[in-house]
């Protein structure tokens, strides 16, 4: 049987444009190790959004086509077309993670036992009606558990287990975490909560602190308020947090991480250096959600460390063990630590509508968009 469906595609033009499209395309018949999934629902992250729009400026957005297949067209600055100057001209699937049913399975034991199950994928092209994956890529979603709430089983649930993870291996015992009150920065909060490790949540306004406290979380620090500083020494002084997850990349926060928590550290010392204290505080930049400079003054003595963070390169040095031990507990708890929530479910014809460009580019947090190919 040949399975034909609708594919999103992303392509930069040497116009300096930028082109969405739906396509219609041929799955290809599954390998023995391959299983051929329906998807059924697909999120959008921010992740997502670097591959879907690069650097488009989508106010220019215009819409053109059909109401089944319709075409986006939207202007790329000509400053930013050296950034995506390897991808011109390539029509690209987008979406790294879904979740739907095997309707069709390769002749491996592995493949064959995921015939009929309703899975959790990762591994790219998601935005598509149909999607051919290694049956190793699949995590069977338990049953009672629909593919929705299953869709969003990788990149928010593996990240978050693997920022704990990395707390662990080198030597912190604390967390700090940016943009706090999104889906991740819930689970982590539920994650850091069962595991009795305190975690220093970072906002931009007050409605989400209260979201955070709702949730059980003790440390929430406001960015915008005035006491803001004064709020996250007092933070760092209590959970002794040397370590801090940065999801904005631009402007001066992670700066004033590093500051707050050199603050705490002087207080320790017994005496005066021109160097700063000895303990050592990190901060990892994952997000681009400020996608301006990262702006450090140097207020931190000479014992940090400023570096890029990214979930594939953890699960590389972590091994197959430890992966499929984070897998197995983000399975048992779709609904409960790993639940995520959607503001608007969306048909793949809908995801290039106008209105839902502009509302899922914002990339607002607790504003999370879900594609449903099948619609």
């Amino acid at each position: 049987m040949t399975f034909t469906g609708m594919q999103l595609r992303t392509l930069i033009r040497d116009d300096n444009t930028l082109e969405l499209s739906l396509t219609k395309v041929d799955m290809p018949r599954p390998g023995s190790d391959e299983v051929l999934v329906r998807v059924e629902a697909t999120p959008i992250n921010p992740s997502d959004l670097a591959l879907l729009l690069g650097p488009a400026d989508i106010s220019t957005a215009r819409l053109s086509g059909t109401p089944e297949q319709p075409v986006v067209t939207a202007d790329i600055p000509a400053k930013s077309m050296r950034m995506v100057a390897a991808r011109l001209g390539q029509s690209l699937p987008v979406g790294n993670e879904g979740a739907g049913v095997v309707v069709a399975a390769g002749s491996s034991a592995a493949a064959q036992a995921l015939m009929g199950k309703t899975v959790g994928m990762a591994g790219g092209e998601m935005y598509a009606q149909y999607r051919c994956v290694n049956a190793l890529m699949c995590m069977e979603i338990p049953q009672g558990t629909t593919a929705a709430q299953g869709a969003s089983c990788f990149v928010n649930p593996m990240t978050a287990l693997a920022m704990v993870a990395t707390m662990r291996a080198e030597g912190h015992t604390a967390l700090v975490h940016t943009a706090a009150a999104s889906n991740l920065g819930q689970m982590l909060n539920r994650i850091c909560i069962e595991d009795g490790i305190d975690l220093v949540n970072i906002v931009r306004r007050p409605e989400q602190v209260e979201i955070l406290q709702d949730l059980g979380a003790i440390y929430v620090c406001n960015s915008t308020a005035d006491t803001f500083f004064e709020d996250l020494t007092s933070a760092l002084t209590k959970t002794g947090a040397t370590l801090a997850f940065d999801a904005t990349g631009g402007g001066k926060l992670a700066s004033h991480i590093l500051t707050c928590m050199e603050a705490v550290a002087v207080q320790s010392m017994t005496g005066y250096n021109r160097y700063g204290s000895d303990v050592y505080k990190q901060v990892y930049v994952y997000g681009m959600l400020d996608t301006g400079p990262t702006i450090l003054s140097r207020t931190f003595g000479f014992c940090w460390g400023l570096s890029a963070w990214l979930l594939p390169l953890f699960l590389q040095k972590a091994g197959t063990q430890k992966v499929i031990e984070m897998r197995a507990r983000v399975a048992a708890g779709l609904k409960t630590t790993f639940a995520s929530h959607y503001t608007r479910e969306i048909s793949l014809a809908e995801t290039l509508s106008l209105q839902a460009i502009a509302a899922y580019s914002k990339r607002a947090t607790g504003e999370k968009f879900l594609i449903r190919p099948q619609l």
